[in-house]
């Protein structure tokens, strides 16, 4: 769009990330203007996996989570031969989740995100019946090849909206660059844990 920016028309299927199974199609369209800001997204899908059976997976997750006595804590999430402890795989699908909140922030016209490892993770217990994790997770920056880390913390109960609440480490040293108070931010997060967020 002359002056403007550039629009994309896009067509694409969804996946469960565990299973590879087909979840839906999606169409879209992305606006980017000039200037620096967030891209306008519009977005429709059809699902092709029942929403009752994500709800109890969503339940069936929470409820493994739930029943750990000890705080699930664990590093390098993938291993180097791409492996994933049992015990660790609920901590695993929700970075998988979180992190793509921060890569949806991050992303640009030219520049995209994966993520490549969760470095470290540590479950708070809480007293309500959220889950609340805190991550280090490493992103993969294409097409630079860099690898970003960022800290993360996540606050979830099925049926509610995850909460993410981030601080990446900037190319240039020193600097961070983090959430802010907009839509899907954790800004009214507990500061209970302390204020070295």
């Amino acid at each position: 769009i002359p002056d403007f920016g550039h629009k994309y028309y896009l067509q694409f299927s969804t996946e469960d990330y565990r299973t590879g199974e087909n979840t839906g199609s999606c169409l879209a369209t992305v606006l980017y203007p000039r200037k620096k800001s967030p891209p306008v997204v519009s977005i429709k899908c059809s699902h092709t996996k029942d929403q009752n059976e994500i709800q109890e997976e969503d339940n069936r997750l929470y409820q493994r989570i739930r029943q750990q006595t000890k705080p699930i804590t664990g590093s390098n999430i993938p291993d180097s031969y791409g492996n994933i402890e049992p015990a660790l795989e609920p901590a695993w699908a929700l970075a998988v989740a979180g992190s793509s909140s921060i890569m949806w922030e991050k992303s640009t016209e030219d520049v995209g995100y994966f993520l490549a490892q969760v470095k470290s993770v540590k479950q708070w217990m809480r007293k309500d019946d959220f889950i609340e994790f805190d991550y280090t997770v490493l992103l993969h920056e294409m097409p630079t090849q860099e690898m970003i880390s960022c800290h993360m913390r996540l606050t979830w109960l099925p049926g509610r909206p995850l909460k993410v609440k981030h601080f990446c480490a900037s190319q240039t040293p020193g600097l961070k660059e983090g959430s802010g108070l907009g839509s899907g931010s954790a800004a009214g997060l507990s500061e209970e844990r302390g204020d070295s967020f």
